[in-house]
Parts: structure tokens; sequence; C-alpha cells
């Protein structure tokens, strides 16, 4: 009976492991559906792997998600890879922060999402929309997703107050659309990744550098100012090149919104009948439908942090130190939080709880002392005046063309990019 107890024990602190060495290979041949895949053949939740020969522990679930986001369990800092500061993440910026620091510095990003502040932002960019919908007339074909990025780099930077003259939109554009591609990246795409983001910080910072000195004046209340000037707990600004770190994780994750309204666009092709409903005033439709965009396809494939000091949690024992990777596309196809998880339906929103730990695209938890993005709102707001621009502001055709995707490109979109042609503006009735 004391071997049986002691036997018990053993087996109830020790996490499942993956029979692979390494699984770092695996996860770029699976990416979206590494995790998904590697529960699926343990028949678990959670298990330990290497990645990069670093032990891993990989978990999914509402649960799971509930203990990820517990701040006094997890840490940010040290739990994104070199590689991926270098290129999407910035160093130094606040994906990388815990504690009062942390708070303090989100609080910056969360006092630029106000209502008054997000509805400016859409007011700027229906303008651009009406631009860009003049000159697509004149054109015979164009790529949807190449177009709303130069959209959104126009839109957010004049948000911002970043000054962009009209020949270095097309780079700008480019490059905080680079630094979002190069996200588990090796080779060409990393490299490209790893140069746009120099480039960007050096704009940024130079930027940064004239409205402190007073050459460029920008408005109280825009990004550029409240970062150029935001105060540290210790009372001093944010090192330059922070600073650049920090505005620039407004204007590229804003230009990365152009991958969900290419698949907002994907979605309304492939599924007419919610253009048709919409079209006739069908109640809080366009709500719901850009919720299953952002549920239904891929977008984060998974995120990471360490573990703050060693607990014990369903009989798993996490050890001070270890990363810790929850699986946010697994957890968004998961039937037991999803009914039918794999088909594009709507209407499941319509009686939705709007639980925090369940559809977490752009993280879970809550926003300000979490690590949820600040910009979730932003993002829902665009991708539904999106619909209304494609449903009721143009007509257009789609010509054939490769609309399929891959899960093992992190991060994915339609091969051809959306191409469209014919496009007609029409007015609102």
């Amino acid at each position: 009976m004391k071997d049986k107890f002691f036997k018990d024990i053993k087996n109830m602190t020790t996490i499942p492991k993956d029979k692979n060495f390494d699984s770092s290979l695996i996860l770029l041949r699976d990416g979206y559906e590494f995790i998904q895949k590697k529960r699926e053949n343990l028949g678990i939740d959670i298990f330990s792997t290497r990645l990069m020969l670093k032990e891993t522990i990989c978990m999914s679930g509402k649960e799971a998600a509930e203990v990820f986001y517990d701040t006094e369990k997890f840490q940010r800092k040290g739990a994104t890879p070199k590689r991926v500061q270098k290129t999407l993440f910035g160093q130094k910026g606040v994906q990388t922060l815990d504690n009062s620091a942390h708070r303090q510095r989100k609080e910056m990003f969360m006092s630029l999402m106000k209502p008054d502040s997000l509805q400016q932002f859409l007011e700027i960019k229906k303008g651009y929309w009406e631009t860009y919908i003049s000159k697509w007339e004149k054109e015979e074909q164009i790529i949807l997703f190449n177009e709303v990025q130069e959209l959104l780099c126009r839109a957010v930077c004049s948000w911002s107050g970043v000054p962009l003259r009209e020949e270095e939109v097309q780079q700008r554009a480019k490059d905080l659309g680079a630094m979002v591609d190069a996200f588990g990246a090796i080779g060409p795409r990393h490299w490209r990744g790893k140069q746009a983001r120099k480039r960007a910080e050096k704009w940024i910072g130079n930027l940064i550098k004239e409205i402190r000195n007073g050459k460029i004046h920008v408005e109280k209340g825009t990004a550029a100012h409240s970062i150029a000037f935001h105060r540290e707990l210790d009372g001093k600004l944010l090192d330059t090149k922070v600073a650049a770190v920090e505005l620039i994780n407004v204007l590229r994750p804003t230009v990365a919104i152009a991958t969900y309204i290419i698949f907002t666009g994907l979605a309304l092709h492939q599924n007419p009948q919610y253009k048709k409903e919409i079209q006739t005033g069908k109640d809080n439709l366009t709500e719901i439908l850009v919720q299953e965009v952002r549920r239904f396809y891929p977008f984060t494939p998974m995120v990471g942090a360490i573990v703050r000091k060693e607990f014990e949690w369903k009989g798993y024992m996490f050890k001070r130190g270890r990363l810790v990777l929850l699986d946010i596309y697994g957890m968004l196809h998961d039937p037991e939080l999803w009914e039918d998880p794999h088909e594009f339906h709507p209407e499941r929103f319509i009686n939705w709880d709007g639980n925090p730990f369940t559809l977490i695209p752009q993280g879970g938890g809550e926003h300000l002392h979490g690590h949820r993005c600040a910009g979730e709102w932003l993002t829902i707001e665009s991708m539904k005046q999106a619909v209304d621009f494609l449903i009721n502001r143009i007509t257009y055709e789609v010509p054939d063309q490769d609309l399929s995707f891959s899960l093992s490109r992190m991060p994915t979109l339609p091969r051809s990019g959306f191409i469209m042609g014919n496009i007609k503006s029409q007015q609102y009735e």
C-alpha cells in the first residue's frame, strides 16, 4: 500500500512527455496544428517536449488559459525568443514586461483605446477607404492584401501623429507587414523581417528625438506624443529606442489587421448568404460574423510565458523558469469549447457568454492589467468597417485564384492575397 501511494504521487506530478527528442522540425512542419496534433496523439491537454533543445510545456483548454494568464504564476520576461524580438515585437517592449512596470506601460496603451479615440481612427480610415475605392475603380484588378496594408499604414500613421510622406508609404507598409510575416519564419522571411525592423526603429527613433526637441509638433493625446513623453515608474522618459519599439507596437499590429480583413473578404466570398443577410439589415450579424472570422481563421498560433514560481496545477508540478506555450489556434478549434469547430458558423456567437478564456485570438484574460491585446477593440471595429465597405460600398468580382492557405506557414494568408476585379463604387441607400 505504501509503495502504491508513492507511485501514485509520482505519476500525478509527471507531465506526459513527447517521445521525440526535439520537436522543432515538427513545429515547422505542423505550424498552427503543432500542439493540437500532439494533444490528439497523446490523448491529453498537456505535455512536455523540447523546442530548440529547450524543455517546454504545451497546454490547451479553458482551464489552462485561466492559469496561463494568472500573473502571479507566469511572467512574460524571458518567454519571447530573441529572433522574435528582433522581428515581430522589438526588444524591451510592453510584451516583455511584468508586474507594476507592465501595468504602467499597458495603461499608456489603453489610454489610446478610449471610445472617442477609436472613433477618430475609424473616421480617418473611412476617408482612406473612399480614396482607395476611387483608385481601384480605375484598375483592372487589385490584390486586396497589399492595398489594405497600405490603407491601414496611412490611417494609423495619421491617427498616431506619425508624419508619412507619399513616396515612403509603400516601403513603410511593407516593412510593418514584414515584421509580422517573419513570425515563425526561418531563412529569407526572417531576414526580411529583421531588416524591416531595423529600418522602422531608425525611422521612428529619429521621430521620437525630433518630437522631444520640438522640431516636429504632434497633437497631445496621439500615440506619438503619449509615447514620446511617457515616463516610467522612476520618472524618466523612455529610452529612445524603447519608445520607438512602443510606437511601432501601435503601427505594426494595426497594419496586421489586413490579415483579418482579407479573411473577412474570404468568408463573405465563400459564405455569400451572410452578405445578403447583412444587406437586409439582420440585427447584429456583422458583429457575430467578425467574431467568427477571428475564431475560425488562423492568426496567432500560440503564446508563451515563463513559470514565475513553482506551483501545482491539476496534480502537475510547474517548475520555476520553465517555458510554457498555450495553444491559441487549437483552443479556437477545440470541440470541447466550440460545437462543430471546423465549420464557419457566426450564429454560435448570438448567445455567447463572452468568456475571456475561450475566444482568445488576441490573448486571454482582461486587458488593463493582463496580456490581452490592447488593440482588440480597434481590430474588431476595423473589421466591421471593412464588412460594411465590402458589402455596401462596392461591388466587385472575385476571379479564379488560389484562395487556399497553409497551416504550416506562420503567419498564413490566402496564397493569392485575395484578388478583386471590376470594382465599382455604390452609394448607400
